[in-house]
């Protein structure tokens, strides 16, 4: 039978990136052992002695049919490769592979002594291991690490006295990145070297896309919220700050659609209900949240997502929903722009006739419209939406906040 356990890994001596590495790899090659989700590596300092060696340090998800005594042996084999030697506690070592959780499994009488009766008191272990697995369990406090680490991100604390932080950046949170404009974004983010934080409502979904930039050698990670419930959306953002210590850009692009399947059979009072948490009141509670948490950071920048046509209106149902609730997110941002300055830029993407899921199944007649409304004579794609975001995070765009940036080819109502 298959248990999922919980690792630490730390080196400081030689090279730590590449023991960390060989470490995965030799686990990997382990028998009864398979290797799931991997931590950032993150550089701390070192306790208890003198600074100057500072760790590498990261957290791993094993599927394992080993004993805890048998995984534990195999731990302390691979250490063994890495010339690990024991001479002092506390002293540098080349590699350091800590068991700290075994399923469900609590004991005291043996070893390893299992929860890691030590953990607790250690961010450079809590850090990495809610990156990669928020709501693994902890059997003795019967708390997920999420719940466990939950400071309050407006005050910007920090768990114990060191700060580990990622090797790669920048941070980014992308709202509804499992496809669409959220995906091209966060696409587009990742080959930038940016690390992305995939959400989506769908699990398996959203575990694709971040598996797939992983793939691409950029840390990523996925976290599932509906944005219709405020505990989600507020967990949302504690989670996603403190995956990696921070952000440096939050995209709030998540939006009901309304358009497509049974939604669009629905009256327009559950439409308009759907829209206004979605859109509206998720996209708020996540700015002010991590907006707060970004001024006192010292940085960041946020974009949400309006519509070309909110302020000149459209005709129809679908016309008065989305005006309605994107001209309210583009009067947010304004707002919001000035509470936030000069640390936080926000701004507001306003899309026109992009070739969404909608627009790919839309009437003959639709599709003309949108040709004959854009003086560029096509629609636009979620490509161009994506390359004006980058743009807008960039450093070339340092002098823009509170602005409407409309991506519709020119249209002019």
């Amino acid at each position: 039978m298959s248990v999922t356990a919980y690792i630490a890994l730390g080196s400081n001596l030689g090279d730590r990136k590449a023991n960390l590495d060989g470490a995965i790899q030799a686990l990997r090659e382990t028998p009864g052992i398979t290797v799931g989700a991997v931590s950032t590596y993150y550089e701390t300092e070192p306790v208890g002695w003198a600074r100057g060696h500072n760790f590498f340090n990261a957290a791993a998800e094993l599927q394992t049919t080993l004993s805890p005594e048998d995984l534990l042996k195999a731990l302390l084999q691979i250490e063994q490769r890495f010339f690990r030697v024991r001479n002092w506690p506390n002293a540098p070592r080349t590699l350091d592979l800590d068991l700290l959780l075994y399923g469900d499994l609590i004991r005291s009488d043996a070893d390893p002594i299992i929860p890691h009766p030590r953990m607790l008191q250690r961010a450079f272990v809590l850090l990495p291991l809610m990156e990669i697995a928020p709501n693994a369990w902890h059997p003795v406090l019967g708390q997920t690490i999420a719940e466990i680490l939950n400071p309050p991100i407006q005050e910007g604390e920090r768990h114990a006295e060191y700060e580990p932080r990622p090797l790669q950046g920048p941070r980014a949170l992308v709202t509804g990145s499992t496809s669409g404009i959220g995906l091209a974004i966060a696409e587009a983010f990742v080959s930038d070297g940016t690390m992305v934080i995939v959400h989506g409502r769908n699990a398996e979904g959203a575990r694709k896309v971040a598996r797939t930039f992983q793939a691409k050698g950029v840390p990523s990670r996925d976290i599932v919220a509906d944005l219709r419930e405020p505990s989600a959306v507020e967990r949302l953002a504690h989670v996603a700050w403190n995956l990696w210590q921070g952000l440096d850009i939050v995209v709030l692009n998540a939006g009901a659609d309304t358009l497509t399947g049974e939604a669009a059979k629905w009256p327009f009072e559950r439409k308009f209900a759907e829209l206004w948490a979605v859109d509206v009141q998720s996209t708020i509670r996540l700015a002010r949240q991590l907006g707060a948490a970004m001024k006192k950071q010292g940085h960041g920048v946020i974009l949400t997502m309006g519509w070309d046509q909110a302020e000149t209106g459209m005709e129809g149902d679908s016309g008065q929903l989305f005006a309605a609730t994107k001209g309210a997110v583009m009067a947010f941002t304004k707002s919001l722009a000035l509470s936030l300055a000069p640390e936080v830029r926000v701004n507001c993407l306003a899309p026109g006739w992009i070739k969404t899921a909608w627009a790919e199944k839309a009437s003959e007649a639709w599709q003309k419209r949108a040709v004959a409304e854009t003086p560029m004579h096509r629609w636009g794609t979620p490509e161009d939406v994506a390359n004006v975001a980058r743009w807008l995070v960039s450093p070339a765009a340092q002098f823009i906040t509170g602005q409407i940036v409309r991506i519709n080819g020119g249209a002019v109502r």
